[in-house]
Formats: C-alpha cells, sequence, structure tokens
C-alpha cells in the first residue's frame, strides 16, 4: 500500500515540477567547486504551501539544502508518510488538526515550527447574503472533527447558528442547539466543498481550498475570521515531524527559513491576507 500512495503522490508533484531530483548539486561562486546538497523531504499541500515552501527552495540551497516537495491532494496521506519515516516533515495541516489526528490514529506527530495561519471563510453559493438565509437552505462544511468545528464556531459568530455551550473545537452538528434559520449542514470532505458551489447556499472553506478555488478571502468571503482571534493560535499552520526527529538539522533549517523575514514578505505579496505569516 505504501509503494501506492508514493507512486500516485510522485506523478502529481511530477506533473507540477515540484519534486527537486535527487543529488542535487550547488556550485560554490567563491571557488567554482560543486558541492552535494543535503535533501529535505516534505509533504505538502499544493496551495499555499507547497507554493511557499518553492519560495524557500533558492535560499535553502545556498544554505546547502536540496529542499525536495510532493503534492498531495488529501489530509492523511501526507501525515502517514511522515510517521512511517518516509518524509522528513509534512506541511498543510493546522495544529489542532494534527493534535486530533494523533488521538485518532495512534501516530507521533509533534510540531517543529509554527508558521502561518489562514482565515477560515464563508463563501457564496446559491445567496449572496447571510441575511437571507430560508428554511431548507443548505450550507456546506467540512466533515473532519476540527475544521467541522472551526465552520461551525463561524457560522455562530455570524449568528446563523447557536452551539451547546462547550461544544468549542470538538463542536459537530449534533451540538447544534439553536437553528433560527432553519438551515441543513451538509458535511462534506474538504476538498470536495468548492466543487458544491453553485448547489448549496453558502460553503465555509479551508484557506487553502479557497485559495485554489480562486477565491479571495477579503474579496470573496461573507465572513471570516480575523487574524488576530483566538482562531489563529489554535489553526496556525505548522511544519510537522515525527516525534524524536526534533533535531533533524535540515527540518531546522526548513522552519528558520519560512519564519525569515524574506518568506513573510513574500506571504504578503502574495496572498493579499488570505494567508497570514503566524507572529
Amino acid at each position: 500500500m505504501k509503494k501506492k500512495i508514493l507512486a500516485g503522490a510522485l506523478t502529481a508533484v511530477l506533473a507540477v515540477g515540484l519534486l527537486a531530483g535527487c543529488g542535487a548539486k550547488e556550485t560554490d561562486k567563491d571557488n567554482g567547486e560543486v558541492a552535494e546538497l543535503k535533501p529535505i523531504t516534505v509533504a505538502a499541500s499544493a496551495t499555499p504551501h507547497a507554493e511557499i515552501l518553492e519560495e524557500a527552495k533558492t535560499i535553502l540551497a545556498k544554505q546547502g539544502w536540496d529542499l525536495q516537495v510532493t503534492v498531495f491532494n488529501d489530509y492523511v496521506q501526507p501525515n502517514d508518510v511522515v510517521e512511517s519515516g518516509d518524509f522528513d516533515a509534512n506541511y498543510f495541516q493546522h495544529i489542532t488538526y494534527m493534535n486530533d489526528f494523533n488521538t485518532q490514529k495512534g501516530t507521533h506527530l509533534v510540531n517543529a515550527g509554527d508558521i502561518h495561519y489562514e482565515p477560515f471563510g464563508i463563501y457564496p453559493g446559491t445567496k449572496k447574503n447571510l441575511a437571507d438565509l430560508k428554511k431548507g437552505d443548505v450550507i456546506a462544511v467540512p466533515n473532519d472533527t476540527t475544521n467541522e468545528a472551526r465552520a461551525l464556531l463561524l457560522l455562530q459568530d455570524n449568528g446563523v447558528i447557536t452551539l451547546k455551550e462547550g461544544a468549542g473545537l470538538s463542536a459537530t452538528v449534533n451540538d447544534i442547539k439553536d437553528n433560527p434559520y432553519g438551515v441543513k449542514i451538509q458535511e462534506l470532505e474538504a476538498a470536495q466543498l468548492s466543487r458544491v458551489i453553485g448547489e448549496v447556499a453558502f460553503v465555509t472553506l479551508n484557506g487553502n481550498y479557497a485559495l485554489e478555488a480562486g477565491f479571495s478571502v477579503k474579496a470573496d468571503a461573507v465572513a471570516y475570521e480575523t487574524s488576530d482571534s483566538e482562531a489563529a493560535k489554535n489553526y496556525v499552520n505548522i511544519i510537522a515531524i515525527k516525534e524524536g526527529n526534533e533535531n533533524n538539522e535540515g527540518v531546522k533549517a526548513l522552519v528558520d527559513v519560512l519564519k525569515s523575514d524574506e518568506i513573510k514578505e513574500f506571504i504578503n505579496n502574495k496572498y493579499d491576507g488570505a494567508v497570514v505569516p503566524f507572529e
């Protein structure tokens, strides 16, 4: 099964040209010598994670590292390949999702560095204003534990529903206490949500899937989490590694570069508030 997973992922990454070749070399400008770069293997989501890593690649090469990025299209395989030791790290998830994944799957993943935050948003489908909601209207939310709670909390913050007291970051549709508009909550796999926009009143999207769908959180979302909210702390996107690999020098170099002023400037310029460097 592991070979099939990796084969599929490598096919995807080769198509977009994000996988660095083995045995990459960097020429020393001072003496002309060619040095072998040491590999750092990272599993990532395409947007924005792989894009940010691609920007970091040149900086890391100057430091002697060959950053090799493989793009995955789901939220499970990137953790599996780090847990198995096939990859040094992954960059696709927030801290709350990783903690929940460890609990559910018995994995041993830890946070190697807080990198950025993606405001979660409510995006229009067949309706443009939350005040226009009617009984029976459908709002689509992610079906994984942490992101569903995030979506429901955002809907609560905007008066669509009320959750039971204490539901918090583990909230599900079963925790809805009041539903004044009589809306139906449809749970879907996160990657599928943008595909049903024309079929539902509203969709709630993670920042990376909103970007992939061509949405701007500032221009298109009818509501979104603010960058100074408590959600930023609970949903900061991280570099995740397997416990015991905390002293991996390549991962340390990667985290330092991703938290550098150069990468922060790249993020701010490219994503216009849809991705926010975590301070």
